[in-house]
């Protein structure tokens, strides 16, 4: 029986001689790895690819399987969760990356990590969490700079400075990630929530297909799996030509557009708006419950103050440990006789 070959002993010079061959001038390369506590490089990995396998075996990573996209705990098994938007962000990143010859280690280490520090409840959970951290510590909530402070302190992964870049600054109110690659998944991020919650939201009964707007549709195409073909076959051309990340004007303006209907006949619309009193009651009355009961929290990260370990512990909750934790002490149980 012949033995497997030994590793090489020198995998990350093979890794760069392959790097140069092959990504382009403006990709971020793999090597030095450059993180906030030097480490040796392993053998067999990348430093993003070492990234990613931290991220992927974290306990808030494992927690977005639970945590909502857009439909708050759906009885339908086929909904999206925060980890399958997760999954479809990264998987077309990685697509858009390899096209443009960017670093895909990278790009992927980004899209998995992007949405760690994402709230229960989605982008009305986060909002709830704002308004009350601003009233009470005069400190506001954002789930881009929550996930860098779940990779960097509350899991201390000790991630690369490229990963933890595009992990900040992947949400539209941030400024431009520094790399391409972080700004691929900044852009794929909404091309991937805009056309699975309109699969979500025609399978809820909340658009039909009819209802989706003519003239954006007739640009990008009639379906989910059409519309994001178009979309990422745009952005690659336009990004090669430019040398940036980046759309042409038509296909950038119906996406805009798309988007806008969104909010306003779904993630703003009737059927939202009737979960967000819901959603506040939850999330208000448990940052209240653990301000005045602060005893009641887990010790959390060395340091914490008191505003950082409520909203650490709340922002790490899914929706059902949410749910349950309000019921427990907010509504009646019963004696036991």
């Amino acid at each position: 029986m012949t033995a497997p070959p030994a590793v090489s002993a020198d995998f990350a010079a093979a890794q760069r001689a392959r790097e140069a061959a092959w990504l382009s001038a403006l990709a971020t390369p793999s090597y030095p790895a450059d993180r906030e506590r030097d480490e040796p490089d392993c053998s067999l990995r990348t430093p993003f690819q070492r990234d990613r396998d931290r991220i992927v075996h974290s306990k808030a990573f494992r927690r977005l399987k639970h945590k909502t996209q857009v439909f708050v705990a759906p009885e339908g098994d086929h909904y999206r969760t925060r980890l399958t938007h997760t999954l479809e962000v990264t998987g077309i990143s990685r697509t858009v990356a390899r096209a443009l010859r960017l670093n895909e280690d990278l790009t992927e280490a980004i899209g998995l990590g992007h949405d760690v520090g994402h709230p229960p409840f989605g982008h009305i959970g986060e909002d709830v969490l704002d308004r009350c951290g601003r009233e009470r510590f005069g400190r506001g909530f954002r789930h881009n700079e929550h996930s860098l402070r779940v990779v960097s302190v509350l899991e201390a992964l000790n991630l690369t400075e490229p990963v933890r870049d595009g992990i900040l600054r992947h949400s539209s109110g941030a400024v431009e990630p520094a790399t391409l690659e972080g700004r691929i998944v900044r852009l794929v991020d909404r091309i991937a929530y805009i056309n699975h919650d309109i699969d979500d939201a025609v399978r809820a009964g909340v658009l039909a297909p009819e209802d989706l707007p003519a003239e954006e549709i007739a640009v990008l195409g009639p379906t989910g799996s059409a519309r994001i073909d178009a979309l990422v076959h745009d952005l690659v051309e336009h990004s090669e030509r430019a040398g940036d990340i980046g759309q042409g004007s038509a296909v950038g303006r119906a996406m805009l557009s798309l988007r806008s209907f969104m909010f306003e006949r779904v993630y703003l619309g009737p059927r939202a708006r009737a979960e967000h009193a819901k959603i506040e009651r939850v999330l208000r009355g448990l940052f209240e419950w653990y301000c005045e009961h602060p005893a009641e929290l887990p010790e959390g990260a060395p340091g914490a103050s008191e505003a950082e370990r409520v909203v650490d512990y709340l922002a790490g909750m899914t929706d059902r440990f949410a749910i349950r934790t309000w019921t427990e002490r907010f509504v009646p149980q019963g004696l036991a006789l």
